[in-house]
């Protein structure tokens, strides 16, 4: 409402503008416009509800061929309102300042004025000065909206993937420790609690602060360490710059996790994994380096491949196009994987 308000407001200050210099004064040009500016409303109004729905329901020959209905219709109006209102109001007003003024074309018949070439394309040509600029504005915020909505339903897919993807993961981790009665199971419910609760409830946000990030992902790599022991070499280096900086939830949480399930989960003897995090001038590194099982498994596709790689590299492209990079090396013993994501800042309040 106050969108189309503030439209208006300029419409009639564009309108009043060009009358008043056409006309050579400003009182004239305030009152011509506001006995037309009813048609310019109901014909942008006509043009956006009949016309626009039908071009963006993709049913375009009838969208054009109602918008050159509705043109020439209104501009058939906009004669009418200048033979029967303003024109003779106009020729009121200089004949009060010069008696003797005439105005050629009031000398015809009203019809003769109705069909006049020259006039009725003046008209159209004054009708669509302002209305044009309203549904180029209109089509602009309708292609916005329905991209970002596109954009967003996009987003939620790939969040819907994310969720069951950690949750089976997850579960199937505290399958095996239950079946040898391992004392890690209670903590390993709670830790993975707390992470389904960050996951589930405060990931709906398009950015979380990093710190908080950073925390679930600690605590994932602390439940990963309940369940491997002294099994695993594990190295964790974490070094952020204080800022209040924030990005995309669970981000780097699948990348950490790929590196427990195929590099540690799969390598009989002495797994490793390296994972180096470090945040600078706003742009955050993330190296995650594991070993690799000898001989490495075959790749099977029940097990959805590397969908949690996937699924961070779409929503990478995203919601950061052209602030991220994403590489992976898989070398012959070992899987390295580097991400570069430029971070915005949380708004002070």
């Amino acid at each position: 409402m106050l969108t189309h308000l503030v439209f208006w407001i300029f419409a009639f200050l564009l309108l009043i503008y060009i009358y008043s210099a056409a006309f050579d004064s400003w009182e004239l040009g305030i009152k011509v416009v506001l006995m037309l500016l009813p048609v310019h409303i109901i014909y942008f109004y006509l043009l956006q509800y009949f016309v626009l729905r039908k071009y963006f329901s993709g049913k375009y020959p009838a969208a054009v061929f109602l918008a050159f209905l509705i043109m020439a219709t209104m501009a058939v109006a906009y004669r009418l309102t200048e033979i029967y209102i303003t024109d003779p109001y106009i020729f009121d007003f200089y004949s009060r300042s010069d008696p003797d003024f005439t105005w050629s074309k009031l000398e015809k018949d009203r019809w003769q004025q109705l069909i006049s070439k020259g006039d009725f394309v003046n008209a159209v040509e004054r009708c669509n000065v302002v209305v044009w600029i309203g549904v180029t504005l209109t089509l602009f915020a309708m292609w916005h909206e329905r991209k970002n909505a596109i954009l967003q339903a996009e987003l939620n897919f790939l969040k819907g993937q994310l969720h069951p993807h950690f949750l089976f993961n997850s579960l199937n981790n505290l399958y095996a420790l239950s079946l040898n009665n391992a004392p890690q199971a209670p903590g390993i419910i709670l830790g993975l609690s707390n992470i389904l609760r960050y996951v589930i409830y405060e990931c709906t946000a398009d950015r979380v602060l990093l710190e908080r990030d950073i925390e679930v992902l600690k605590d994932y790599i602390r439940l990963e360490q309940l369940r491997y022991e002294e099994r695993l070499d594990l190295n964790l280096n974490i070094d952020v710059e204080p800022g209040p900086w924030q990005i995309a939830p669970v981000l780097m949480l699948p990348l950490v996790e790929n590196a427990f399930k195929h590099g540690a989960g799969e390598t009989m003897h002495h797994p490793w994994i390296n994972i180096e995090l470090r945040v600078a001038k706003g742009e955050l590194w993330l190296k995650v380096s594991n070993s690799k099982p000898d001989p490495a498994p075959a790749p099977n596709p029940k097990q959805g491949g590397n969908i949690g790689l996937k699924n961070v590299r779409h929503r990478l492209q995203l919601l950061y196009p052209e602030a991220h990079t994403l590489h992976w090396y898989d070398e012959e013993d070992c899987f390295i994987l580097e991400m570069m994501v430029t971070l915005s800042s949380h708004p002070k309040t």
